[in-house]
């Protein structure tokens, strides 16, 4: 019976209640109960949502031009769209992300909160589908296999673009360590062995310009998500839309967003085809691989305090045990690494949900969605956390780096043009039996005077390309 506090609506297995504060009818209801998978849901990921309404107010604008919508129609869809993308009504999308049917809950979903907001626009109530159907009207000429992964490419370039402003944030805080430690000299180190010298500031501009190579693959990544398939309907042969639309369509799109969408030249091969967010998330991968690779030398470069490498310090952020007192732990450089591994393993699910497509469709486009959209979700919290809550306190431990460059036996290389690979091996092995220092060995066995030594190991000279204007001593 259906009372005040529901109403009653029916599909193709049957009646059933609907929650009469619910936009939504009963397919999402249907889909809210077949998958209780995981704590991902459809109202967590406002930028699906955005794109679901701009697919559907494209598909709209569409298909009143060809006469298939009433005025009435198309501007209360696009009036429900809208308020949509103006961050209304999404706590009424509440599918879990990881489900069955190639997305059909998920644009279904959408269908159902956009015809139900369009009928109470247009002074009818909800479930009054005669006056707006989901499927008739919001759907019209479309698939879910070409609206849903149509919603996904929208929806993943805008987080894309989102995404980058907090990656150059981060880049720009290590070029300023950068900057900072421009005169600290150090030891490089080898396979974790020591190396030549170098300065703290070529570390930092090192772990900003890794970086900054990813913002053109990320780029070039994302590119590949303006190309759309809309008109494909259910396999590609566009079955179910008139001539024109698709055009229509995406230039619609275009109009809405302002970013350069445009068809693929095959539907059929482009509706079973998942690879740019295989493209997309291995670029996130790309990035996570690299900065694990950062967190992991913060990590050694600042370890001690005073029994470690301990060249700089990481700021303290919270006490580091429960046993230990004074113990402070690299809290910040860890959760980032974590961060990384999670995108790392969202990459290996979106290559093997990729591989799964078969015959006309891909049915693991859902779980490919999730792992994209919550590995640019992480990444950008991500950076934000290391960067303002690590990297910008960041000081140098200027004398330890001083003294080991002193003390180092690698400096030894810098002596290698000067005075032969045989003479720099013999002082390293000396060094190294006696304890004594590469710089002292050399005066004592007279290879070189002081002046000459003194050149060769200054700072400037061993940190970049330079010419000597020594006599060879080999």
């Amino acid at each position: 019976m259906e009372s005040k506090l529901t109403r009653v609506e029916s599909d193709l297995i049957g009646a059933r209640e609907i929650p009469a504060s619910a936009l939504y009818g009963v397919q999402t209801l249907r889909g809210i109960e077949n998958f209780p998978i995981s704590n991902f849901h459809l109202c967590d990921y406002p930028r699906f949502i955005h794109g679901l309404a701009v697919t559907k107010m494209a598909a709209a604008r569409a298909n009143h031009a060809l006469g298939l919508l009433t005025d009435a129609q198309a501007q209360a869809i696009e009036q429900a769209c809208q308020e949509i993308l103006d961050g209304k009504h999404h706590e009424h999308f509440p599918v879990d992300m990881i489900q069955g049917g190639a997305g059909t809950t998920t644009n279904m979903n959408a269908n159902e909160v956009i015809a139900n907001r369009a009928l109470e626009i247009m002074g009818h109530e909800r479930g009054e589908y005669q006056y707006c159907s989901p499927n008739d009207h919001v759907n019209c000429a479309q698939s879910t296999n070409d609206a849903y992964p149509t919603a996904i490419h929208v929806g993943l370039y805008y987080r894309h673009l989102e995404l980058l402003p907090h990656l150059k944030e981060l880049i720009a805080a290590l070029r300023k360590k950068g900057q900072e430690f421009a005169h600290v000299i150090k030891m490089g180190r080898t396979q974790l062995q020591d190396a030549v010298p170098m300065t703290l500031g070529q570390t930092f501009n090192g772990f900003a310009s890794i970086l900054q190579d990813e913002l053109k693959h990320l780029d070039e990544a994302a590119a590949d998500f303006l190309t759309v398939n809309m008109g494909a309907t259910a396999i590609g042969t566009g079955i179910c839309a008139e001539p024109g639309y698709s055009e229509k369509c995406v230039k619609a799109m275009c109009d809405i967003t302002g970013f350069e969408f445009k068809l693929s030249e095959d539907l059929v091969g482009a509706t079973s085809d998942t690879s740019c967010m295989v493209g997309y998330s291995s670029a996130l991968r790309r990035v996570a691989v690299k900065m694990n690779k950062i967190c992991n030398d913060l990590r050694l470069l600042a370890c001690g305090p005073r029994c470690g490498i301990g060249e700089f310090n990481l700021p303290a952020m919270q006490p580091g045990s429960s046993i230990m007192p004074g113990k402070v732990n690299p809290v910040i450089p860890e959760v980032m690494s974590q961060v990384c591994y999670k995108v790392m393993g969202n990459d290996l699910c979106v290559t093997m949900a990729g591989d799964a497509a078969q015959m006309e469709l891909n049915a693991m486009e859902p779980v490919m969605a999730q792992c994209c959209f919550e590995s640019i979700d992480l990444m950008c919290n991500g950076f934000d956390t290391l960067r303002t809550r690590c990297i910008e306190g960041i000081t140098a431990n200027e004398e330890k780096c001083r003294n080991e460059v002193h003390n180092s036996i690698g400096v030894v290389t810098a002596l290698n043009p000067v005075i032969g690979y045989k003479n720099s091996t013999k002082i390293a092995k000396e060094a190294l039996e006696t304890g004594g220092s590469v710089y002292d060995l050399v005066l004592e066995h007279g290879i070189l005077t002081k002046e000459e030594l003194d050149t060769i190991l200054s700072p400037e000279n061993m940190i970049k390309p330079v010419k000597l204007d020594i006599k060879p001593r080999r």
